[in-house]
């Protein structure tokens, strides 16, 4: 093997794997290219290009020298499953759903790239179709549970349209980095009447980070939304933030929601390349996704 050993170098050479199996993956990596969600919600299309970027970006990184063997053995025995065929938004999510409920139900780690929002709630059917009891973890700059617009969803609504099925499985939802200028407050008061709970942007430290991803016996979907990062180092996306989360403790999140063994499986949404800056917003989105798995070396 190659000294200068990058992502892409093992995870091209890797076979796709089924859980069940004698070969059953580590993790199993999905793109979502939709953004009609963002455009129905009044937002800038292009995070459809997204999970491109991002693997590009992530294919180019190294294993860490401290854990190298540790990441080298979780990266070459993954699945890169590509991205959902593109489509009207509806069947897109449940076409991922469809995807990744078979690793879901299998234990497999499940990383998906956005993408709008939207890419959650067909995130979240993966769960609901697997039959799997979860609470969510949004990191995000906004709540994301508005109403439909005229009957049909959109970025904003994903987890309304999850705590409003009482088939759905999800046993609490957890809105960490809210903006309270774009949290409205009808919209955090459906959550808290939901049973669920809201930290805002001033809240989010190490040691809420710490307490989010640490000791929970539930499964856990974990959703990390790039807007709620500060527009200076996260330009590309779909709704820039100008007063947004340091980067070191997104990363940390990342790290420890990787670490964790409840955290089932995690999306990262919003990157927008269209409007990113000399690519500033996929290369982190790219580095968020490589701290994850460093996490996952570590389990």
């Amino acid at each position: 093997m190659k000294k200068d050993i990058r992502i892409g170098d093992i995870m091209r050479s890797t076979r796709q794997r089924v859980p069940g199996t004698k070969q059953r993956p580590s993790f199993a990596l999905v793109g979502s290219p939709v953004d009609e969600g963002v455009m129905r919600n009044g937002g800038r299309p292009g995070s459809a290009e997204a999970p491109a970027a991002i693997r590009r970006h992530l294919f180019k990184m190294t294993p860490p020298p401290d854990i190298h063997d540790a990441f080298i053995g979780l990266v070459s025995s993954a699945t890169d499953l590509g991205d959902v065929a593109r489509g009207p938004m509806e069947a897109m999510q449940q076409r991922l759903g469809d995807m990744v409920a078979p690793y879901l139900e299998a234990e497999v780690p499940v990383i998906i790239l956005g993408g709008g929002h939207e890419t959650s709630y067909g995130h979240h059917l993966g769960y609901r179709k697997a039959g799997i009891r979860h609470q969510i973890i949004n990191l995000d700059a906004h709540a994301d549970v508005r109403p439909l617009l005229s009957g049909k969803g959109h970025s904003g609504s994903p987890f309304r349209q999850v705590l409003e099925d009482p088939a759905s499985g999800c046993t609490g939802y957890i809105a960490a980095g809210l903006q309270p200028h774009s949290a409205a407050g009808e919209h955090v008061d459906f959550i808290w009447q939901q049973g669920g709970s809201v930290h805002y942007y001033d809240e989010v430290n190490k040691t809420l980070i710490e307490r989010l991803y640490k000791d929970r016996r539930m499964k856990i979907m974990a959703t990390f939304d790039m807007d709620a990062l500060d527009q200076s180092v996260a330009p590309g996306v779909s709704a820039p933030n100008p007063n947004g989360l340091d980067k070191s403790l997104w990363l940390k999140a990342f790290r420890m929601a990787g670490e964790n063994y409840s955290v089932t499986s995690m999306d990262l949404v919003e990157v927008n390349p269209v409007f990113d800056r000399d690519e500033h917003t996929s290369r982190l989105a790219a580095l968020s996704v490589w701290s994850f798995l460093v996490g996952l070396s570590l389990r």
